[in-house]
């Protein structure tokens, strides 16, 4: 199994009451993870990460075989099945196919800006900071949106002296959490896990003002990025004293796929085992929930057939 963090290790101890022994591949591949399942690749070469110790993303076994299956964030497998966003220059991995949708908290775009900066609107920006420092994903095409509806670009922010980043890919990477100016993030909450720590500093070791996006956009970017529109809780972040209108990446968790050859006893037992074993995700690092009218599908990548057979046998789909 090719994972994403802690499911492949509810993966493993769901299915160990159901006689299985499921070997976890412990790198964290990223976006390459879907590409590894599609083509039943062997685990790639394990990569010793600075930020994660030993104990939790240990050598894989000797003698692992190709891998059968994965877990992945739901957007990186929707986009993998499509051929969009990140493998826009792949061919659709068609061959995947969906066994759990695991739930999580929901993503919001977060925006905001430094206290001190005394922004209050991003249509400001430029006049009241420049060139600003902005905590972003790098060559994100949501990030670039927001930018170009207020003229901007991530090129000219570079090459004026300011800076676009510091979000995954590259948090390891990333300069000073004190140094940024503006927020602009799908972020859900604080968390110290490797991928988000640095977006848990920069919220935490900063003062800022959370900002509102107008409405025209916020509906350009849910159509766009198939997201739902949303309100941000009053207290989800430090700061945040109000509730805020955004777009929300909810529904999308953390799925348990495999590729249609994987065989249905296989899939049927995974989809089993993840539901009468919940237990399992409340002994994680996450924050994993189980929905019984989401874990069957993730926008229009194709159900397992082992799992659908579950899912149906159970009740929680027709």
């Amino acid at each position: 199994m090719c994972p994403w963090g802690a499911m492949a290790d509810v993966v493993k101890s769901a299915m160990q009451h159901y006689g299985y022994d499921v070997q976890i591949c412990h790198n964290c591949n990223a976006a390459d993870a879907p590409r590894i399942v599609a083509q039943a690749r062997m685990p790639p070469p394990y990569k010793v990460d600075a930020n994660v110790s030993v104990e939790t993303a240990p050598p894989n076994s000797a003698g692992l075989g190709a891998i059968d299956f994965g877990a992945t964030g739901g957007r990186f497998m929707c986009d993998a099945y499509h051929g969009t966003g990140r493998y826009s220059q792949d061919k659709p991995m068609t061959n995947l196919r969906l066994i759990a949708n695991i739930q999580q908290p929901p993503t919001f775009l977060i925006v905001a800006a430094r206290e001190r900066t005394g922004i209050a609107d991003l249509s400001q920006a430029r006049a009241k900071r420049w060139p600003f420092r902005i905590f972003a994903q790098p060559n994100n095409p949501l990030v670039d949106e927001v930018l170009a509806y207020y003229g901007l670009s991530e090129k000219e922010i570079d090459e004026a002296g300011g800076f676009v980043g510091g979000s995954s890919p590259d948090p390891h990477n990333a300069p000073d959490p004190k140094s940024y100016d503006l927020i602009i993030h799908m972020g859900g909450w604080v968390s110290t896990m490797p991928e988000t720590r640095t977006y848990a500093d920069v919220i935490q070791k900063n003062t800022w003002t959370f900002l509102t996006l107008p409405d025209p956009l916020l509906k350009k970017l849910a159509e766009d990025f198939h997201a739902e529109r949303g309100i941000i809780p009053f207290g989800w972040l430090p700061g945040l004293d109000r509730a805020i209108p955004s777009i929300s990446l909810a529904g999308m968790g953390t799925v348990v796929y495999a590729r249609a050859d994987f065989p249905n006893s296989y899939a049927y037992d995974t989809a089993r085992a993840l539901d009468e074993r919940q237990e399992q995700l409340l002994r994680t690092n996450q924050y994993f929930f189980y929905d019984i009218h989401k874990v069957w599908k993730a926008c229009d990548v194709p159900l397992h057939a082992g799992a659908a057979r579950y899912y149906k046998q159970v009740g929680y789909m027709k």
